[in-house]
């Protein structure tokens, strides 16, 4: 093969990607705004089925996923208390563990951690039933008679998992500080617990909990979205389910960690 058949497969294959990159966003926009369009139509005339699946849905994603994410996020706290004691000591500021775990839980550790976890637990779990059903031809049957799947299945999961990352945001941030304050008061002295939540809660804002409430909220929709576009385009059985779960994993924890990039540039633009 010669450099210049070599350069061409290379750019051939990047092309590919390119494609497959913007097929891939472009069918996740359509989803959005599909499920967007349902949403306000949902909302303008809620019926009891709606609120029954949508229920069902938060229970399952979110009910469920509140004893891991309080064990990650209480270790966050734990370890970042462990790590920034000795380097904080060196300075006379073991005292600012708290404001730094505050800050750096609210603002970021707890949304992206907590996204991080909800991916595994909640988002595979989403994928792989949408591709059981639609393997079985469900969703044809849905769509045979006149029932759209993305009303019935894709609103009700994403709606809950914007309303569970919320909840286990807040519940993320509580985790942090109090795996920080127990290892504080039983591994690091005085010096650190004794004006542990006092020196969090000044140095805390508003805006701490807003910015992380808000990723939080943008976490929940890429998941969501990300879950049921895996899917609902399953292709060759068993195999292509299995292949939905793990691309689900994947592709909302890089969804993630970009969206957090996005977020951190815009709220350092206007200085939240």
């Amino acid at each position: 093969m010669t450099m210049a058949e070599r350069q061409n497969n290379i750019i051939e294959s990047l092309g590919l990607r390119a494609m497959g990159l913007c097929e891939y966003l472009g069918g996740l926009t359509l989803l959005l705004g599909a499920t967007a369009v349902w949403t306000v139509r949902s909302l303008a005339r809620p019926r009891w089925r709606d609120i029954h699946s949508l229920s069902e849905q938060v229970v399952r994603v979110g009910i469920r996923s509140v004893g891991i994410v309080a064990l990650v996020q209480g270790f966050i706290g734990a370890i970042l208390a462990l790590q920034l004691v000795p380097t904080l000591e060196q300075y006379g500021q073991e005292s600012q563990v708290a404001a730094i775990i505050g800050i750096g839980g609210f603002r970021m550790l707890g949304p992206i951690f907590t996204a991080v976890v909800l991916s595994g637990f909640a988002g595979a779990s989403i994928a792989a039933e949408l591709g059981t059903m639609v393997v079985a031809e469900e969703i044809e049957a849905l769509e045979a008679m006149s029932l759209p799947p993305v009303r019935f299945l894709v609103v009700p999961r994403v709606l809950a998992t914007f309303i569970v990352m919320l909840l286990l945001t807040t519940f993320a941030d509580l985790m942090i500080a109090l795996g920080g304050y127990l290892v504080s008061r039983l591994a690091l002295g005085p010096a650190v617990y004794l004006e542990y939540w006092q020196n969090m809660r000044d140095t805390l804002e508003g805006s701490d909990y807003v910015t992380g409430l808000v990723q939080g909220g943008v976490f929940g929709v890429l998941l969501g979205l990300i879950a049921c576009f895996e899917g609902l385009k399953v292709k060759g059985g068993a195999q292509g389910v299995g292949k939905a779960t793990t691309m689900t994993v994947v592709n909302s924890i890089v969804a993630i960690v970009l969206a957090a990039c996005v977020c951190t540039i815009v709220f350092y633009l206007f200085k939240l």
